[in-house]
């Protein structure tokens, strides 16, 4: 029970790592307060932590828009009284080199992946100033230290979000607040098997490719990334500040000869 009555707020919850580290949260004894965009994405892992014994409540809220993640965030104080814990995970992908990349697709993976933390970030933080406490994880990718082929808004994007973690920890661990951010590799989520089944004319033949860019020869999977985070979300890590957690399978260590 290493988050019991800790209040946590997770974005882009209704799948994938967002999914897996509410349901882990939950049986640690963390209250939830799950967000997405889909109300019944979202919807559906709140029940599923009820049925393992958890408590939890979904509030619908584009990351990308101020009003609605104000409201979000003064609606989960209003309910749970606090919030200790925001992980800033909600986040979309942009395929393609930068002469290939439109100003349409820049500006929507811009929009989500770094306002989608600014703003959830900008809406909690004066609550955690006030109760002198709290933690935040980012979700960065380790290809924010690594290239890689067709990815440059992206790493653009994830790059930009290590950087501002770190910048974050200078401002508020006066005020008692960690902020971290996770990097890590290809993780086998449904979003990624859309990509591979939706990119590739041989979707297997691509997973293997991409399994060998990583050292463990496989994919990571969402419950790989949920123990990263149970780490930097609990007391465990009250030493780790403005730092990169990598969950890579060793991407970014090199490769095999």
């Amino acid at each position: 029970m290493r988050l019991k009555n800790k209040v946590v707020l997770i974005t882009g919850a209704g799948s994938g790592i967002g999914k897996a580290t509410a349901l882990l949260f939950a049986k640690e004894g963390a209250h939830l307060v799950i967000n997405d965009l889909s109300s019944e994405a979202g919807n559906e892992t709140v029940k599923e932590i009820v049925q393992l014994g958890g408590e939890a409540i979904f509030l619908q809220a584009d990351v990308t828009k101020a009003d609605e993640v104000e409201r979000m965030v003064a609606e989960a104080v209003r309910s749970k009284g606090k919030i200790d814990v925001l992980f800033n995970n909600a986040g979309i992908s942009g395929i393609g080199a930068l002469h290939e990349t439109s100003e349409e697709l820049w500006d929507q993976v811009t929009n989500v992946n770094i306002k989608g933390v600014f703003l959830p970030s900008k809406f909690v933080l004066p609550h955690m100033m006030k109760q002198q406490n709290g933690v935040i994880i980012n979700m960065s990718s380790c290809i924010a230290e690594i290239g890689l082929s067709r990815r440059a808004i992206y790493s653009a994007t994830k790059g930009a979000i290590l950087a501002l973690s770190k910048s974050m920890q200078v401002d508020y661990a006066p005020y008692s607040i960690r902020v971290n951010a996770l990097l890590p590799g290809t993780i086998l989520t449904p979003f990624v098997e859309n990509y591979l089944n939706n990119s590739y004319e041989n979707a297997e033949e691509a997973l293997e490719s991409i399994k060998k860019r990583q050292l463990s020869g496989d994919l990571g999977r969402p419950e790989d990334v949920a123990k990263a985070a149970l780490f930097l979300a609990s007391d465990e890590s009250t030493f780790m500040m403005g730092s990169p957690l990598y969950i890579d399978g060793g991407v970014t260590s090199g490769k095999m000869a």
